[in-house]
């Protein structure tokens, strides 16, 4: 007879398990062992780990794979058990790690691969059946078939800590911000001081500088660069034809002309044509409205300045330009619904498309085709729901967009999305934004890619030492096939990849997976309040259609359009919520030790150094700003699309 010592690591409180009883078999090269039943009378929490004896009466040789089954207990028929890791020790002093992390729930036999042997044992490589694909609405990504978050598998659930921040709902948020008291309250503002007595209740020392700041053009202009939406903005080489505008409207010192700007790079456009014809919401009973701008700024002293808007799609009579040399109601009503055109376009492209549902697609495509112990699953730890919904859709029910309008941007921004604009590099490169000064998204974002390429280049080049390999992975091309049937619907103009025939081509879709799933997401997530705390600089709804004369604006116009109070404090509510920063686990942290070769170990050793390093350049860069950019910072940068 010889003996094996089998070592199991459990659930501690963020995973309460339970008492139970389990067998396990070993699997090896020259056979496996009986299933032995392994006990104990204490909770897992409390006996963490615990240690067995599997007797053999010859050696099983390499071990490949252990078999786990929880036994039916008569107490706790229904308890879940959470297995992080089974260590086992041959009777010659071989160590066999089979690295777990996951709820088991059921009383079926379950297979486990040893954390080195993902490529050689295709016979245990079983595929989740259980995780299945729920198509909600023609025209937009497919998403996980669950009736509601509680009825997700446990294996796809936040951890405890998020579960428990999950739970901070509109209304306590509401009491955070000490604004319960305005819930009720339907009027309308008098005077833009009011407002500031919401804004008073919880301020964040960015969103003070906003409030001091959100009339002036220059931070107007760089809100496009390092606000919660710096996605609209590209280099204007041309103007488009529906935008009529001439050298004497912009250049009034006849100086300079839009050619010679243009050329030396000076020129740029926002263009919110995606909004055109979008169906504007209906609140309380009450239209609601939403323009379809275009804006057109102008380098000058490195700063952008906006020097002409247009608040429709087609030039008419009834659609005039609006210049700085306006009157100052006019100019500033044009601006807030450019900023409210930002605001949905924000919400629902740049946010819960391009982050959120891009993630569920991601992360179903993995549960569904690749196996644990495959070094995909290990490297991508983003496992993210959409959770989004709880404050998006309060977001939603008070936006211009809201309603039908919603789904309408959209299916128009899943239909225009390409793989290059998810790539920062090649994105930024597109829209001609390489040059442009005080670009801190790009800057921070720039090298918080190459740090994420870097380590994901190592530790996949250590798997995939071929191409070959990569194409003969046949989990991986079913990843990247249903990413690209359900994700992008299969629409090849995407650009997205149908499958892998190289490793760098593995390489560079994976680092935008990460990229999108944590640097992303908090660039267009973690200042939200921080810029939309301060209603009238970036209102979620406006209530009175775009001007269509110039000289009638006044204070009150303003005041009329912008949203009431009882949405004002909704708005303000659901935000914050949004930009509640995580307690749980942030961008180079692998609290699970799926990995356990030494070049992978490394990689993650040098992947946290990098991030370090990069943190504490931006902070002594932030040091020498007006206006610090935090949201990019690795210290802040979640590991994980969460709300």
């Amino acid at each position: 007879m010889v003996s094996y010592k089998v070592t199991v690591y459990t659930g501690d409180l963020a995973h309460f398990s339970t008492f139970h009883d389990f067998c396990i078999t070993l699997v090896g090269t020259d056979g496996e062992s009986n299933p032995t039943k392994l006990t104990t009378w204490i909770p897992s929490f409390k006996l963490n780990p615990f240690t067995h004896k599997v007797e053999c009466t010859t050696p099983l040789g390499e071990l490949l794979a252990i078999i786990v089954q929880k036994e039916h207990h008569l107490v706790f028929p229904n308890g879940s058990w959470f297995v992080a890791k089974v260590v086992v020790e041959s009777p010659m002093g071989d160590i066999y790690q089979f690295p777990i992390y996951r709820w088991i729930t059921d009383c079926k036999d379950h297979y486990f691969q040893e954390g080195s042997g993902w490529f050689t044992l295709s016979t245990l490589q079983r595929k989740n059946t259980l995780t299945l694909w729920d198509h909600p609405k023609d025209g937009l990504p497919y998403s996980i078939k669950a009736e509601s978050y509680s009825s997700l598998p446990l294996d796809a659930s936040f951890s405890y800590t998020k579960e428990i921040e999950m739970f901070f709902t509109k209304e306590k948020a509401l009491v955070e911000l000490k604004l319960t008291e305005w819930v009720d309250h339907k009027m309308k503002w008098t005077n833009i001081e009011d407002i500031r007595r919401l804004h008073c209740c919880h301020r964040t020392e960015i969103s003070e500088y906003v409030y001091q700041n959100w009339k002036e053009d220059s931070f107007f202009g760089y809100q496009f660069l390092n606000g919660v939406n710096p996605m609209m903005i590209q280099r204007c080489v041309t103007l488009p034809e529906n935008f009529q505008v001439t050298d004497e409207m912009v250049f009034k010192d006849g100086k300079q002309s839009l050619t010679d700007e243009m050329k030396k790079g000076n020129i740029f456009l926002c263009d919110y044509k995606m909004l055109d014809g979008v169906k504007a919401n209906i609140i309380d009973g009450k239209q609601q409205y939403l323009a379809a701008p275009l804006v057109l700024l102008h380098k000058t002293d490195d700063k952008l300045m906006p020097i002409a808007i247009q608040l429709k799609q087609i030039p008419a009579e009834d659609n005039p330009v609006f210049f700085p040399t306006d009157s100052e109601w006019d100019w500033l009503l044009a601006k807030t619904f450019v900023k409210n055109a930002d605001f949905n376009m924000h919400e629902l492209s740049s946010h819960l498309l391009r982050t959120h549902l891009l993630a569920e697609v991601f992360t179903v495509a993995l549960l569904r085709q690749i196996p644990m112990m495959h070094p995909l699953y290990k490297v991508l730890l983003i496992i993210s729901w959409n959770v989004f919904t709880q404050s998006f859709s309060c977001l939603t029910l008070f936006a211009s967009s809201g309603g039908e309008g919603m789904f309408t941007i959209l299916r128009k921004a899943l239909s225009s999305m390409t793989y290059r604009s998810l790539c920062l590099p090649d994105d930024i490169s597109d829209r001609g934004l390489e040059d442009v000064p005080n670009f801190f998204y790009r800057d921070d974002g720039l090298k918080l890619w190459d740090v994420i390429h870097s380590f994901v280049k190592g530790t996949l080049q250590y798997y995939y030492q071929s191409d070959q390999m990569v194409q003969e992975d046949q989990a991986l091309q079913k990843w990247i096939g249903d990413i690209y049937s359900y994700g992008f619907l299969s629409e090849k103009n995407t650009g997205i990849p149908k499958r892998f025939d190289t490793v760098g081509e593995l390489v560079k879709f994976v680092t935008m997976v990460i990229f999108t799933c944590s640097a992303q997401h908090s660039a267009v997530n973690a200042g939200q309040y921080d810029f939309i705390g301060w209603m009238p600089n970036c209102p979620a709804t406006l209530e009175r259609p775009p001007p269509s004369k110039k000289g009638e604006a006044t204070e009150k116009t303003l005041l009329d359009t912008l949203p009431s109070s009882d949405i004002t404090v909704q708005s303000m509510a659901a935000v914050w919520l949004l930009s509640k920063e995580s307690t749980d686990s942030f961008l180079g942290n692998y609290p699970e030790q799926r990995f356990i070769e030494d070049v992978p170990l490394k990689n993650i050793k040098v992947f946290k150094e990098q991030l370090n390093e990069l943190s504490l350049q931006i902070k002594a860069r932030n040091k020498a700003l007006e206006l610090a950019y935090t949201y990019l910072d690795p210290e802040v940068v979640e590991n994980s699309v969460s709300v």
